[in-house]
């Protein structure tokens, strides 16, 4: 099931990734970012590190890697991914998630 649209109404995020990969709707506040992603394609999301960010799957399968341990998450799975700590996926199409940084700014907003 796609996510409401209201939702899908709030705004975008500039991620480094195609429209047609990923669609982004973002709220944000002085204290963080809420982000919805919609996976159309399956995607590999390079290792990288940020701020703390905690997520959690609503549909599909990802298979994430957190400091080096490997897992795969599906629906009703959450992760937390520390301040610093390297991670990257393997993401399937289809998928959804919701994803919370305590970075405000990790992505921008599309103009």
């Amino acid at each position: 099931m796609p996510y409401p649209d209201f939702i899908r109404a709030f705004p975008g995020l500039d991620v480094p990734f195609p429209d047609d990969v990923v669609e982004t709707a973002v709220v944000r506040s002085d204290a963080g970012l809420v982000a919805f992603f919609t996976f159309l394609k399956d995607m590999e999301l390079p290792a990288h590190s940020h701020g703390a960010q905690w997520g959690t799957v609503v549909e599909g399968e990802i298979e994430l890697t957190i400091g080096g341990e490997t897992k795969l998450y599906r629906p009703g799975d959450s992760y937390s991914i520390p301040a610093g700590v390297e991670h990257g996926a393997l993401i399937k199409a289809g998928t959804r998630v919701i994803d919370v940084f305590e970075e405000p700014d990790r992505y921008p907003i599309k103009a």
